[in-house]
Order: C-alpha cells, then sequence, then structure tokens
C-alpha cells in the first residue's frame, strides 16, 4: 500500500511504459505482427499452434516467450531484491536493456526474426526490474495488473473503505504512459519505419543516465 511516492519513482515508472507502449506498437505493426510487452496473447497463440500442428508459429511464439522469461531472469541476477531502493543497479539493467533494443533495430532492418527475440527480452528485464514498493507491485510493460490495481482501488472507494490517491495518481500514470508511447510508436513508425526501434534504444539509455545521475546526487547528498 503506498501512501507516500518520491519522485524518481514515477518518473521512472512513466518514462519506462512509454517506452513500453512504444516498442509495442512498432513490433506490433512489423512484419511479425508479434507483442513483445508482454507474453499473454503470444502464450495463447502458442498453444492454439500446439493443438493445431503449425510448428513453425509455435516456434516463434514460444521463442517470444522464453525470451521474456530470459530477460526477466537477467534482471533479477542483476537488480536483486524485487522491492525498489534508490542505489540498486538499475542503471546496468538500462544499459543491457537499450543494448538488446539497439540489437533488435538492427535485425528488424535485416527482416531478422531474432530482433522480435531481442525486443521481448529488454522487456522481459525491464518488467522484472520494476517490481515492488510498499507492497504494491509496479509493472510498466504491460496493463493487465494496472488496469486491475485501478479497479480494485477505485471499488474500495466506492464501497466506502476510502481513496488510496497516491497509489491511484501511480497507477493512473502507468496507464496512460503506456497509451501515450503505443500512439507515438505508431505515428513515428509511420514515418521513420524501424528507425523507431533504435530511438526507443536511445530513450532508455536516457532514462538509465538520468537514474544513474539521480542516484549518485541522492548518495553524495546524504553523506
Amino acid at each position: 500500500m503506498i501512501h507516500r511516492l518520491p519522485i524518481w519513482i514515477i518518473l521512472g515508472s512513466v518514462l519506462l511504459a512509454l517506452n513500453a507502449g512504444f516498442i509495442n506498437s512498432v513490433a506490433l505493426l512489423s512484419f511479425a505482427n508479434n507483442a513483445v510487452s508482454h507474453v499473454t496473447g503470444t502464450a495463447t497463440i502458442a498453444a492454439d499452434a500446439l493443438v493445431r500442428g503449425h510448428w513453425q508459429t509455435l516456434a516463434n511464439t514460444g521463442l517470444i516467450v522464453i525470451c521474456f522469461l530470459l530477460g526477466a531472469i537477467i534482471s533479477g541476477a542483476i537488480v536483486g531484491n524485487e522491492a525498489l531502493r534508490m542505489g540498486r543497479r538499475y542503471g546496468v539493467a538500462l544499459l543491457l536493456e537499450s543494448i538488446l533494443l539497439a540489437l533488435a533495430w538492427y535485425g528488424f532492418r535485416q527482416g531478422a526474426f531474432y530482433a522480435e527475440l531481442c525486443a521481448s527480452a529488454a522487456c522481459g528485464l525491464q518488467n522484472a526490474m520494476v517490481a515492488t514498493y510498499s507492497g504494491s507491485v509496479i509493472r510498466t510493460t504491460h496493463l493487465t495488473g494496472i488496469v486491475s490495481d485501478i479497479g480494485s482501488t477505485l471499488g474500495n472507494f466506492f464501497a466506502g473503505r476510502g481513496l488510496l490517491k497516491t497509489q491511484l495518481k501511480l497507477q493512473s500514470a502507468i496507464l496512460f504512459a503506456f497509451l501515450g508511447g503505443a500512439a507515438v510508436g505508431s505515428v513515428v513508425f509511420q514515418y521513420w519505419h524501424y528507425h523507431a526501434v533504435l530511438l526507443s534504444s536511445l530513450w532508455v539509455l536516457f532514462v538509465a543516465g538520468v537514474y544513474v545521475i539521480y542516484s549518485q546526487k541522492n548518495r553524495y547528498s546524504a553523506q
């Protein structure tokens, strides 16, 4: 339950949700038309392909899910504990995500399927990196949990149990940031095509730089 929200958490969540919406939009518009920022729909397609015996589709979608998982594993190894705290190695994780997106950009331009795998791994890494704060789960690459949490928060309010304003503010910010990123991704893809993925890579690199600078400044001010 969130009662107080540090600015670095809401800012980081919004910037990363923007990126997730952006890259997922570009991936959906790509040659393979697969989502990469979440695995629910992709896993469903894989299950359907298994039943129908569409082995190529099963291999492709299965690999996307596996790469999302691998990204999450790498994130856990780098960042460690799921609880959000200033000073953890988020900068290293974001740098690796930026590199994965740069590889995806190169692959998309070549029409190579590994591009979607790199993008999926990047999203898995990002989603696992941002986990919990004050008991509340924070995810930035998909909206299922966020929309559910907003509904639960509003349901409690309508039932007369009070309104968790800070929690609702964070959830709503992530929701609109993801939607905004998806809309921008669609527009940018129309004009820049796969160069949009490079923009996503640079955006994550920018977020990594902001975090490192803010973290160092916060550490020195505490001394």
